[in-house]
């Protein structure tokens, strides 16, 4: 079986992460499928832009895991942590419904999937935020 790979970002401004909803409802982080002939790097900076106008500089891997979307969906998530390049004045794409910055206590108690939530506190552990 395949699966597609999807890079995501943990952004963290002011003690909180950049997250976007989508049409599932969900809370989900800035990024997407690699193209062909495409780092990851450059992927996520391209995501970023597009998704929500914000320049990023790329940072390490924090984690990867593969993922069940929806049932027998599955998607090879990698995730990287990111630092904001200038300024940060964000807008939604119309790939999602809404941009919202959460803090840790928020994360808790939104629709977001588990690896998303477990990525960005390790993110907020490395950075020592």
């Amino acid at each position: 079986m395949d699966f597609p790979v999807s890079i995501k970002g943990v952004l963290i401004i002011d003690g909180k992460a950049l997250l976007l909803k989508n049409e599932r409802n969900e809370w989900d982080l800035p990024g997407g499928r690699i193209e062909l002939g495409e780092t990851p790097e450059n992927c996520l900076i391209r995501e970023f832009q597009e998704e929500t106008s914000v320049n990023v500089k790329i940072g390490g891997i924090i984690d990867s895991y593969l993922f069940e979307v929806i049932p027998e969906k599955h998607v090879f998530i990698v995730t990287y942590g990111c630092e904001l390049r200038g300024d940060f004045s964000p807008k939604v794409s119309h790939e999602h419904q809404e941009i919202g910055l959460h803090s840790m206590n928020d994360i808790q108690n939104i629709n977001i999937p588990v690896g998303y939530a477990r990525s960005i506190l390790n993110w907020i552990k490395i950075r020592k935020i």
